[in-house]
């Protein structure tokens, strides 16, 4: 589960700088995960606004777990938090609690803007103790990026366009590349949607099969939901597809 939640939100993150006054408090996004011809399992993102440390933060939450034929063989229970300040849109503390089969892992990270650092704790193992890390300018987490990026508005978006970023993921920062392909319609359960096509490219050695292994189309407005997203892994392809959203500010434009 960790990969989906890795390329959905890593994905979207071209869109550049944002307010995050396109997102609503409250709002939901799940997307129903397929390995091959299994019903795999699936994604969920919630937003809140709370005050944390004294300031106005976006609190986000993102689960991922296996479902089904799935789940019997392979159990996922994944938990991801990001604490986003509103008036920097950068993240504050952010959260990997995750069960995955007979791997576990729970990290936490506190992002120092100042200065550049982060401070990684190990919660699985306390006595490891923290450790602090040198940072880049304007770092993102993995959920943050997704908040942060994607209110980039339509008519700053170009075709063609190639995004540079770095987000952090777990212990680790993560570089990548995105490019604006082009337009699709796209049919899904609730109707066909104008979407924007990405592809990324990717560090060599990561779970894809190529660098461009991964395409996702996101609808083309101002919400820039994730609607389709396919992945070429290095056993098997995987496809993820919106399968629910609740209070998302702007009206999706579906047709029949």
């Amino acid at each position: 589960m960790k990969k989906i939640l890795i390329l959905v939100t890593i994905i979207i993150s071209f869109f550049g700088y944002s307010q995050l006054t396109n997102i609503a408090d409250g709002e939901s996004l799940t997307l129903r995960i397929h390995y091959g011809f299994l019903n795999a399992g699936s994604a969920n993102l919630t937003t809140k606004k709370i005050t944390f440390n004294g300031v106005p933060h976006l609190y986000v939450k993102g689960t991922g777990q296996t479902t089904g034929a799935v789940r019997a063989f392979f159990k996922v229970d994944d938990l991801y938090e990001s604490y986003i300040n509103i008036a920097t849109e950068l993240p504050s503390f952010y959260v990997r609690n995750v069960k995955e089969g007979s791997y576990t892992q729970h990290l936490q990270t506190i992002f120092n803007h100042h200065n550049n650092t982060l401070i990684l704790t190990d919660k699985k193992t306390p006595a490891n103790g923290s450790k602090t890390i040198k940072s880049v300018k304007g770092v993102q987490d993995m959920l943050s990026c997704f908040y942060y990026l994607r209110s980039k508005t339509a008519a700053e978006l170009k075709v063609g366009t190639i995004i540079n970023m770095n987000v952090w993921i777990d212990d680790e920062m993560f570089p990548f590349q995105l490019k604006v392909t082009g337009t699709e319609n796209l049919k899904t359960k609730f109707g066909t949607i104008n979407c924007l096509k990405i592809i990324p490219s990717v560090k060599s050695g990561r779970v894809f099969k190529e660098k461009e292994g991964v395409t996702m189309w996101v609808s083309n407005d101002a919400n820039h939901i994730p609607i389709l997203l396919k992945a070429e892994l290095a056993v098997g392809s995987l496809k993820a597809s919106i399968d629910d959203y609740k209070n998302v500010k702007y009206p999706l434009k579906f047709s029949k």
